[in-house]
């Protein structure tokens, strides 16, 4: 009988399982850190995050109270010939809170808008200490009478806006007048009314819109036309028959200039001309036959 060792056979359908290739030796156990260096650890990784959020705070209040960023010129840009550079920096500059970090810059735009001709701004900031504002300006039109203090302007928009009147050549503008807040409706009776008095041979130097809704205009050559109220459509079919109608008259009075024409009648109009009194309406039908 052999003293030869047999080797042992593993369970029918049971794969031989390899010895380890590792030496029970050198396996070292995984240990835990103590409960104390774990609490150490995570207080010093709490304390570095607050010193980190504590530096951040410090620098954003240095740089809202530092004066390295506080604003000292501006960009201007846009079309503003009533303002200079020069000039908003003495006026508008002083009146803005806050430097590049800390200014409001809806604010800021605000105080552009408020001064005068300025009709809309747009401010953003420049790196370190600047600001770049785009500048619009009104256009004037017209004037806008009121009852106290100086004449106000109007753009092309049917806006009213005050400037000093000194820095306007309204020499040749027209006078606008009405209730309030209907400025764009005056200014529109205008620009619809000009075309239809043409042919009188003066510009109108005048249009205002009474309280109770009725028309009146002047010319630059003196006559006084009293349109009466009604739609626009029905105001101008009146002027454009007077304007149709006046010289066929004034022909009759050797050329005379109309002083004062009343246009507030269905079928026809009363006129004083200079040097004489008033025609009434039964008169012209007759006279314009």
């Amino acid at each position: 009988m052999s003293d030869t060792p047999t080797p042992a056979v593993a369970p029918s359908g049971v794969p031989p399982v390899a010895p380890s290739s590792v030496p029970p030796s050198t396996v070292k156990p995984t240990l835990a850190l103590p409960f104390d260096l774990r609490l150490m650890r995570s207080v010093t990784l709490v304390l570095l995050g607050l010193v980190a959020v504590a530096l951040v705070v410090a620098a954003g209040l240095w740089g809202t109270r530092s004066a390295l960023f506080t604003v000292r010129s501006l960009d201007v840009r846009g079309h503003a010939p009533h303002h200079t550079a020069a000039s908003l920096q003495d006026d508008a500059v002083p009146r803005l809170v806050g430097n590049y970090f800390s200014m409001d810059l809806k604010a800021a735009r605000a105080v552009f808008e408020s001064m005068p001709w300025i009709r809309h701004a747009t401010v953003s900031r420049v790196w370190p200490n600047r600001l770049a504002v785009t500048l619009e300006e009104y256009e004037p039109v017209a004037l806008w009478e009121r009852d106290e203090g100086d004449d106000l302007l109007v753009d092309a928009q049917g806006r009213i806006f005050e400037v000093n009147m000194g820095d306007v050549d309204d020499e040749g503008m027209v006078s606008l007048r009405g209730p309030q807040g209907s400025a764009p409706e005056v200014l529109a009776m205008w620009h619809a009314m000009a075309p239809v008095l043409k042919p009188l041979g003066s510009e109108l130097g005048r249009v205002a819109l009474s309280d109770r809704g009725s028309w009146r205009v002047e010319l630059r050559s003196g006559p006084v036309l009293e349109l009466g109220r009604g739609s626009r459509e029905e105001v101008l079919a009146r002027t454009q028959r007077f304007a149709q109608t006046i010289g066929q008259l004034q022909e009759r009075f050797q050329r005379r200039a109309v002083e004062y024409a009343d246009l507030r009648h269905n079928e026809g109009f009363a006129v004083r001309l200079v040097g004489m009194g008033t025609t009434t309406i039964e008169s012209i039908k007759r006279k314009t036959r």
